[in-house]
């Protein structure tokens, strides 16, 4: 008999294109109500590609979506998949005093369960911004009744990072504090190269992903965690003029092969929620 296959977290950030942190300089916050949201429609092509596939989700989402689409959010919950806080606003933890970030994750936490309905366990901190300088967001998850975050990449990157962290689930702040679970990735040549979505599973070739997850299963003997944003299936999306070449590289590269990898990694790999695969749901 073969063993039974690792089963990893398939992870969603719910933000629409034009709250990525990397447009901020460009999109004005104040401009973000008048803008056309193009996240509801995304959403609900994700969710019937997981329904497809047979895979149960954890969606990481903004306060500021769930405010604006509640239906939406009832539609997560309701065929299965776990609700978690990606913040309110998308501000960066690490641009944050510790009264606003208090305040950030306590409000998107109890609007998330308003809505949804059910208890909110896991957050995810806007562009990674959890590290090194700034692990007291950990306690004040704790504080506010988080039981996981999925904040710290363990890698080198431009916007964030926190590559001498641990590459698999750990305790920042000691076992009684939050643990925490970093995006997937695999060493090679003394260096943590990223695996586990984002803006490299549009940039390397598909077969490379797949031989990276594969790295994490079958030599490290560890769940990966992917994720991936609604906005990256969406070639069509309203285009940016006025951001520079390496901000418009990373966002728009191979938008239109994006749902085509998703459905063959679906295929190639054993899924599940956050919590299911690291907090023992079932």
């Amino acid at each position: 008999m073969s063993a039974k296959p690792i089963r990893n977290a398939m992870t969603i950030d719910v933000e629409d294109y034009f709250q990525v942190s990397a447009f901020a300089s460009h999109i004005p916050r104040e401009s973000w109500p008048h803008l056309a949201c193009r996240v509801e429609a995304n959403i609900d092509r994700i969710l019937t590609l997981l329904d497809t596939a047979g895979i149960k989700a954890t969606f990481f989402t903004l306060g500021w979506i769930a405010e604006r689409y509640p239906a939406m959010v009832r539609r997560i919950v309701g065929q299965g998949h776990e609700l978690a806080s990606h913040g309110y606003a998308h501000q960066r933890a690490s641009d944050q005093t510790t009264e606003e970030f208090s305040d950030d994750v306590g409000r998107s936490k109890a609007l998330l369960e308003d809505i949804g309905g059910l208890q909110v366990l896991g957050y995810r901190a806007p562009s990674f911004s959890i590290g090194s300088r700034n692990l007291w967001a950990l306690d004040v998850l704790l504080k506010a009744g988080y039981r996981y975050s999925s904040s710290i990449y363990p890698i080198n990157h431009d916007h964030y990072g926190m590559p001498d962290a641990p590459r698999f689930a750990f305790y920042p702040n000691g076992k009684e504090g939050l643990l925490e679970l970093p995006i997937t990735t695999v060493r090679l040549m003394q260096k943590n190269l990223p695996a586990g979505g984002g803006g490299y599973f549009r940039f390397f070739p598909y077969a490379m992903s797949r031989w990276l997850m594969r790295q994490v299963n079958e030599r490290d003997g560890q769940s990966a965690i992917f994720y991936f944003h609604p906005w990256e299936l969406d070639p069509e999306q309203p285009r940016q003029k006025n951001v520079g070449f390496k901000t418009r590289f990373r966002h728009y590269i191979n938008l239109d092969r994006t749902e085509t990898r998703l459905r063959a990694l679906t295929r190639d790999f054993h899924w599940g929620r956050m919590d299911q695969v690291f907090l023992g749901g079932q």
